[in-house]
């Protein structure tokens, strides 16, 4: 789920994973995670997610549409479900998978100046790895990469 809140400024809601977790421990991500059986879509999953993970009601999201899928590392493929989110929530993040949640301002994470590229070699390919460094801390990897599809997305460019 990328969650974007709907206050008068549009924030971007992200969390910041448990420090002891077996696979992206302390990594800034978005809500999300596998599907479950009895799931029949990836919006199904991510707001089921979201409730597990901050607390999030599904009733207070709207969904506004999928981006393209994202293949993370070799073994993940990635549907993001961007999803709009009404203010006045109150965030109970589970101590087990989030160790914080916070926001950032949208118009900071739309703006390409913040959007620092690198190029990364794996295997024989070169990849290009998004970082948007914010107030202490590191968005990078797959949930930079998908901030930076929504920003391609909204704009109609190439990235």
């Amino acid at each position: 789920m990328i969650p974007v809140v709907d206050r008068p400024e549009l924030t971007m809601l992200f969390t910041e994973r448990a420090a002891d977790l077996r696979e992206h421990a302390g990594q800034v991500s978005f809500p999300g995670g596998r599907l479950e059986p009895h799931e029949t879509d990836p919006v199904a999953a991510a707001l089921r997610e979201t409730r597990e993970e901050i607390g999030l009601a599904p009733e207070g999201i709207e969904i506004l549409g999928y981006l393209a899928d994202s293949l993370v590392g070799a073994r993940y493929r990635v549907t993001p479900v961007v999803g709009l989110v009404q203010p006045g929530f109150t965030l109970r993040p589970d101590p087990v998978e989030v160790a914080d949640a916070f926001e950032v301002p949208f118009d900071f994470l739309m703006d390409p100046a913040n959007h620092r590229a690198s190029l990364r070699v794996v295997g024989s390919q070169s990849v290009t790895i998004y970082e948007l460094p914010y107030q202490g801390h590191r968005i990078w990897g797959a949930t930079a990469g998908m901030v930076v599809a929504l920003y391609h997305v909204l704009t109609d460019s190439e990235g």
